[in-house]
């Protein structure tokens, strides 16, 4: 399988820039992983990997494997493992990922973890990558403190004309409520109120807790304080995946 991340020769840390390999990134909701992942994939050239994106682009292209999830989405119920691991592996079959992926969302679970241990441990590298060591994940987590997160979620406001986004403690617009650009009252998202975001924090506690703890039993975890500008917080998790590839 031409689709996992590879580094070819003795040193893991010498090629970094050319093959970081897999990179699962964890963080707490708001604390920045979109936005770190798309620093890491212009700096590595790699692409980033989310579920969510994974799901839309099979339903939309109608695929089988689309279908069924577009189906159990319209009961009501959960996409289970076994189908979100199908649509990674399918997603690991393209050769944009040979040189490394940012992972973003997925493993949410222990199980999806085991999976994608496995997975990539019994993976085959074939064409010119014949034989090269193939990495594992490492994971790297952002940090945040909790009311930090709440004043990220809880502030945001939202244009409906632009979308373009505030934030009413770190990025108000001039006039309070009001858009800078297009003058429309401005919005807060359903989901981005105080009780919601304990609810979700919560979920994420759960469920990524054994993830954590799983890949730093395997010594491949680091943690990043997420509190910085964006390009510490980038330099960060360069230094934290050189470390772990060394």
């Amino acid at each position: 399988m031409a689709s996992v991340s590879s580094i070819q020769g003795q040193n893991a840390t010498s090629d970094l820039r050319t093959a970081p390999g897999p990179i699962l990134l964890l963080g707490a909701p708001g604390v920045g992983k979109g936005t770190q992942a798309k620093e890491l994939v212009k700096l590595w050239g790699i692409p980033q990997i989310s579920t969510g994106d994974l799901l839309r682009s099979h339903r939309d292209r109608g695929t089988e494997l689309g279908k069924v999830a577009q189906a159990i989405m319209n009961r009501g119920d959960l996409v289970p493992d076994s189908l979100v691991n199908e649509m990674v592996a399918a997603r690991l079959t393209q050769p944009d990922t040979l040189r490394g992926f940012i992972l973003d969302g997925f493993p949410r679970t222990l199980n999806q973890a085991n999976w994608l241990d496995g997975h990539l441990a019994n993976a085959k590298l074939e064409g010119p990558e014949a034989g090269a060591k193939v990495l594992p994940v490492v994971a790297v987590s952002l940090k945040v403190d909790y009311t930090q997160l709440l004043r990220r979620i809880s502030g945001r406001r939202i244009c409906p004309v632009c979308q373009t986004i505030y934030n009413i403690y770190f990025n108000p617009p001039r006039v309070p409520g009001v858009c800078d650009i297009e003058g429309a009252t401005l919005v807060q998202r359903s989901d981005d109120t105080e009780e919601c975001f304990a609810g979700r924090m919560r979920t994420y506690e759960d469920l990524t807790a054994p993830v954590i703890e799983h890949y730093r039993a395997l010594g491949r975890f680091a943690e990043v304080n997420g509190d910085q500008p964006v390009a510490g917080v980038a330099a960060g998790i360069v230094s934290s995946v050189e470390r772990l590839r060394a």
